[in-house]
């Protein structure tokens, strides 16, 4: 069985669409979506509700609690991590069993922005190589529950970088795939704040990241580059 979580925020504009593909190619019948919803103050959740989908209340504590509420709501013995803004190839359900089949901990996918841009077209292709630094939460994960509850599941303490963190965390127990086909992911953002700037934004976290600079100040340079 494999549970979809779906952490979401003031998601309304577009939620509704990916619902309607995750149901239009989901063709397992004990595979469960489950929609953890951090505190929206928007209509996020009762559009889920209308659309008959399963939606757990977490706080707002970072998108690692959301998570771990879902992995703790989840029935499936196969979870799939996946953003609202985010849609997996029409066969991520016979990827995703082909793979742990295939003896790997854990995996993902190559990533593709919609609408692109020749910047991120650029980025996307360097997601094909099995570095941290390229491991985002935009690409998906896919894991057995016992495997990712060996390392305590996502580090909650994380503001930020938890998405690259459970990789790190998953890879030491086991071979990490990247399916080499492309997830479509929104780019939204970047052309919101700036194609550029948004990437460049994103390099300086991971470099802070990696020095052990505190969450609260990377969060809040994150936070302050894109208003």
């Amino acid at each position: 069985m494999i549970s979809i979580i779906v952490p979401v925020y003031n998601e309304a504009e577009s939620i509704g669409g990916f619902i309607n593909f995750i149901k239009a190619n989901t063709f397992r019948n004990d595979t469960e979506l489950i929609i953890v919803d951090g505190g929206s103050s928007d209509s996020t959740v009762e559009l889920c509700v209308d659309l008959g989908v399963n939606v757990q209340q977490s706080p707002k504590n970072g998108r690692a609690s959301q998570l771990n509420y879902g992995i703790k709501q989840a029935k499936g013995e196969i979870l799939y991590f996946l953003h609202a803004d985010s849609y997996p190839p029409k066969s991520f359900e016979k990827d995703i069993i082909e793979s742990l089949n295939l003896g790997f901990v854990a995996g993902c996918y190559r990533l593709a922005f919609q609408p692109n841009h020749p910047l991120l077209r650029i980025y996307g292709w360097f997601t094909r190589f099995d570095l941290n630094i390229f491991r985002f939460g935009d690409q998906s994960l896919f894991v057995r529950k016992k495997d990712i509850k060996k390392i305590g599941c996502y580090d909650d303490s994380l503001i930020v970088m938890e998405d690259q963190q459970v990789v790190r965390d998953l890879k030491k127990n086991g071979r990490f795939i990247i399916v080499p086909k492309k997830i479509g992911t929104s780019s939204r953002k970047y052309f919101k704040v700036g194609v550029l700037k948004l990437q460049l934004v994103f390099a300086i976290i991971v470099v802070l990241y990696y020095l052990n600079v505190s969450q609260r100040t990377i969060a809040d340079f994150y936070t302050n580059q894109i208003k």
